[in-house]
């Protein structure tokens, strides 16, 4: 492993170390605010709110995404079995072919922003 990719994986344990500690800040701070609620009517109304709501339900689709991905990250990652290693394989074929489709989306977007300014931008008088 060379020299960038220790770093970043040193990156990414910190990340997950600080989102850890995150997770764990709000699952006390929902906590309180959960055995709070059925006492306090203004807390249980603003606990309901559409917009509290749906950030719980952000959150939780978060979670679940990653719940289910880092089972098939440790399967690939621990796993010494052939299964494991067609797993790697698949990954290494469809990553470049992959990075080269999402390139190609970026141009797709980046040229249609630039037509869509060029054509807003046709009828503009000069300053």
């Amino acid at each position: 492993m060379d020299r960038e990719s220790r770093e970043s994986m040193e990156d990414i344990h910190l990340r997950i170390l600080r989102v850890t500690e995150d997770l764990r800040v709000i699952q006390r701070e929902l906590n309180c605010a959960a055995m709070q609620a059925p006492t306090d009517p203004e807390l249980m109304e603003a606990l309901a709110d559409p917009p509290e709501i749906e950030s719980i339900q952000v959150l939780k689709t978060a979670l679940d995404q990653m719940r289910h991905f880092l089972w098939f990250y440790m399967q690939v990652v621990t796993s010494d079995s052939e299964m494991g290693e067609k797993f790697r394989e698949t990954l290494r074929q469809e990553a470049p072919a992959r990075a080269a489709e999402m390139e190609q989306q970026f141009q797709n977007a980046t040229d249609g922003i630039m037509l869509r300014y060029l054509a807003e931008n046709k009828f503009r008088k000069p300053n």
